[in-house]
């Protein structure tokens, strides 16, 4: 069990693979949505994985700045449904924060995050900087986090 970072390049195709299986399942299946999730964005991120007796268990990608917004952000979030409310989605954002500080120091970091999940990202000191819209068919509003100096 442990966590992996790794660029576009490094994911072995099984990888690649488990991690759009999950996003399906969980933002697709489970959510309802209608998305495009193969949006281009994948080649130029880093992916946060958890895996655990090689399954998947949460995932997230990081945005660099420029790639889909003038700042870095954090995307495609997911814990599978067996582990949420088990810390490890606290682990994965505070790792992901972290990585971003190394990667990219001094980014403001931008997120669409789920309204629902709010006081969640709240508590690693995201700000909502929107009002609450509808994105691929869920309500989400816009979080930024400004690294403390």
């Amino acid at each position: 069990m442990s966590w992996k970072i790794q660029t576009y390049n490094e994911l072995t195709t099984e990888e690649l693979y488990k991690i759009i299986q999950l996003r399906v399942n969980v933002f697709v299946v489970e959510q309802q949505t209608c998305y495009e999730d193969l949006d281009n964005h994948d080649q130029n991120s880093i992916h946060i994985s958890y895996v655990k007796n090689g399954e998947l268990f949460a995932y997230a990608r990081l945005l660099p700045p420029g790639e889909k917004f003038d700042m870095t952000s954090i995307g495609r979030v997911i814990t599978k449904q067996d582990v949420r409310g088990t810390g490890l989605g606290k682990e994965m954002i505070q790792l992901a924060i972290n990585t971003i500080e190394k990667e990219w120091p001094g980014s403001e970091i931008l997120i669409q995050a789920q309204e629902y999940l709010k006081d969640f990202y709240g508590s690693f000191g995201f700000k909502q900087v929107s009002e609450p819209y509808i994105y691929d068919s869920l309500p989400h509003l816009d979080m930024l986090y400004k690294a403390e100096k």
